[in-house]
């Protein structure tokens, strides 16, 4: 698939499903910048170590279903809102992806998740 005429939105969504739909490395080679760094604290920050973590999540959960609710783009940066989970049976989590972009590909990456709860004292839900 042709990704030069994408927005930086949609290159965002596009790594996001294909990460998650296991197509690790095809994302990181579409979409990641030799200069990658990412901010989650239980990794090293750099490119490798967080797709070897995305790798070993989808090889356990084959099954994972990505829903995106909402994704904005503000100059070099996208937001993505997504409901993640596991497999179709999970609660899941509601995740925000924040990408900045030089060029065409992400160089900064930062991911915020918070589990969706069996039960919910707000009447109108995560999403």
């Amino acid at each position: 698939m042709e990704t030069n005429n994408f927005s930086r939105k949609e290159k965002a969504v596009d790594f996001l499903n294909l990460v998650a739909s296991g197509s690790v490395r095809e994302g990181f080679a579409k979409y990641i910048s030799a200069e990658f760094i990412h901010h989650n604290p239980f990794f090293q920050g750099d490119a490798e170590s967080i797709m070897l973590a995305m790798e070993e999540n989808a090889a356990q959960n084959p099954s994972k279903v990505f829903d995106v609710k909402l994704a904005i783009e503000e100059k070099e940066y996208v937001a993505v809102h997504s409901h993640v989970k596991q497999n179709a049976e999970d609660l899941g989590a509601a995740v925000v992806h924040i990408f900045r972009f030089e060029g065409d590909r992400v160089v900064e990456l930062w991911d915020l998740g918070q589990a969706v709860p069996a039960e919910s004292l707000n009447k109108n839900g995560m999403f």
